[in-house]
């Protein structure tokens, strides 16, 4: 809080489009005119979205590739990459058509082996795409343009997990798709934007071009669905970890948008000629600490329940947004308030938390003896260093022995994937952030996926709640679904797979010349324009 005050001081139906063209040249116009200067969040640790779920990489692959379905901003999945889709032998086969004038950054047609090869990389990732990949017999490319899946058993949701993010299902060339465990060797996708390469520094700089081979659908945009249609020859990220200096850039013009400004700078940002503040994500983050359920003391549930009844959430998210009490929630159970698995199976244990001396008591009686607890703190994006700092005091005071590992988020990133012992290097607990509306239901929800090995990071290994959450997915009744969302909070109250810290949607701010922003859960660079 003391440095946040400081940096405040300092400044699905099947559609079938007409064919469209290419986006047509844009007429020459002076250097900085067709240049889009955005201060992301953090630094992209990757621009491959498979590899890792990092927002920021995330935020990228939107801009590089295409998914075969994407969302609308009620989130309602829509064909993208395809035509459509036709749903036969009671919904166990599906046949896909991707729409022509589909390409490559590398002038290369997209084929459905392309699609069949980028699918099966992501099902080995994605805990839906597990799901997903366990109900599937076959995945086939019929044709270049024709996708056909053979499924064991019905799967309704197929064209919203095909058009979910982090992982997002992204399609590829067939000679990159390959393990999915190693980056992709190079970031060419179909996207209405291309990768500079040769001009990415990390914490610097990433730049993107204008796909000049893109070809729109010809439909009306609405965030991820619809004819993308890319105004700037050049998008620049520009890394600024220090929030004042940004604000001050967006303020003279420096830079064009802001991601995600510090929320004490809210203020002088509206009070800032020529800038605009104002809410473009829809459903917000919905922000977890992450334990590692293979080693160490947060391997034993006991401690994991003592370490989210220590929480309290309201502290974190006041944290993160400052005077900002309109921009998140508090207290938010395992699904996000508002959505068709919200329950209040539970909610009474972080409503009336226990006393700090109770949650010690716990600690004792639950087998925990005064043992290491390496938490990786990232101090680069400013939401996961307030709400690291209000975790860390949190365990302290409950006398847990929290070994504070101050490090950048990508960093993070790439040490999370270990499962090596602490004493190797190993870690026990990270903040981190998914898009609030994957934790609606059971099925999108990452970190509702328990399976041990299959589980996200953290490997949380629980038979109990994967069995509920195949039976949501097969439950056709609204109620019988309701029941069942309501006994897998209860088991993650006991289990304990993440620790919810709330639910926050923070504020963009950018220069009042830019229009066409459009609203929905990411930054996306289509349809922006200066006036």
């Amino acid at each position: 809080m003391k440095r946040r005050h400081l940096l405040a001081a300092a400044a699905a139906a099947t559609l079938a489009p007409t064919r469209a063209r290419a986006q047509a040249p844009r007429p020459a116009i002076g250097g900085q005119a067709r240049t889009l200067v955005f201060v992301p969040t953090t630094n992209p640790p990757s621009y491959d979205p498979v590899w890792t779920t990092a927002q920021a990489t995330r935020n990228v692959a939107l801009m590089i590739y295409e998914t075969l379905y994407a969302r609308d901003m009620a989130l309602n999945p829509h064909p993208q990459m395809v035509e459509g889709h036709l749903v036969e032998d009671s919904g166990k086969r599906w046949t896909m058509k991707l729409r022509e004038g589909l390409r490559f950054h590398d002038g290369e047609p997209v084929r459905a082996r392309d699609c069949v090869a980028s699918i099966q990389r992501w099902m080995v990732r994605d805990p839906i795409g597990a799901t997903i990949k366990a109900r599937l017999d076959a995945l086939e490319a019929a044709d270049d343009r024709t996708l056909v899946w053979r499924l064991n058993k019905p799967f309704p949701f197929l064209p919203n997990a095909l058009a979910k993010t982090q992982p997002t299902c992204v399609i590829m060339p067939e000679r990159f798709a390959t393990d999915p465990y190693k980056q992709a060797a190079e970031a060419i996708g179909s996207g209405p934007f291309r990768w500079i390469a040769n001009e990415f520094v990390s914490g610097s700089r990433a730049v993107f071009a204008r796909n000049e081979r893109y070809v729109p659908r010809n439909e009306p945009v609405e965030y991820g669905s619809g004819g993308y249609q890319a105004h700037f020859d050049r998008v620049e990220w520009r890394v600024i970890p220090d929030a004042a200096t940004a604000a001050a850039a967006l303020a003279t013009g420096e830079v064009d948008w802001i991601e995600v400004p510090l929320p004490d700078l809210l203020p002088m940002l509206r009070r800032a000629p020529g800038v605009t503040v104002g809410r473009l994500d829809t459903h917000g983050i919905f922000p977890v600490m992450r334990p590692n359920c293979l080693v160490g003391p947060t391997a034993n549930a006991a401690v994991r329940r003592a370490m989210l009844l220590s929480l309290n959430q309201e502290d974190a998210m006041a944290a993160v947004m400052g005077e900002d009490r309109e921009g998140f929630r508090a207290p938010v159970g395992f699904f996000i308030p508002g959505t068709e698995s919200a329950t209040e199976a539970g909610m009474e244990q972080l409503r009336q938390p226990p006393s700090d001396t109770a949650i010690r008591a716990m600690l004792k009686e639950g087998g925990y003896n005064g043992e290491r607890i390496a938490f990786m703190h990232p101090t680069d994006p400013p939401a996961y260093d307030a709400m690291s700092q209000v975790a860390i005091a949190a365990y302290k005071r409950v006398g847990l022995n929290i070994d504070v590992q101050t490090t950048d988020w990508s960093t993070v990133t790439q040490r999370r994937n270990s499962k090596e012992p602490l004493e190797k290097g190993g870690w026990s607990v990270f903040p981190s952030g998914f898009p609030a509306v994957d934790f609606g239901n059971p099925v999108l929800a990452t970190g509702l996926r328990t399976n041990g090995a299959g589980a996200w990071i953290g490997w949380p290994d629980n038979p109990r709640i994967e069995a509920l959450r195949d039976q949501w997915i097969d439950s056709t009744d609204a109620a019988e679904q309701k029941r069942l969302s309501a006994e897998i909070q209860r088991e993650c109250f006991a289990h304990v797979p993440y620790m919810p810290l709330g639910q926050y949607i923070p504020a963009s701010a950018w220069r009042s010349n830019l229009q066409g922003l459009l609203r929905g859960p990411a930054p996306v660079f289509w349809n922006v324009r200066r006036a």
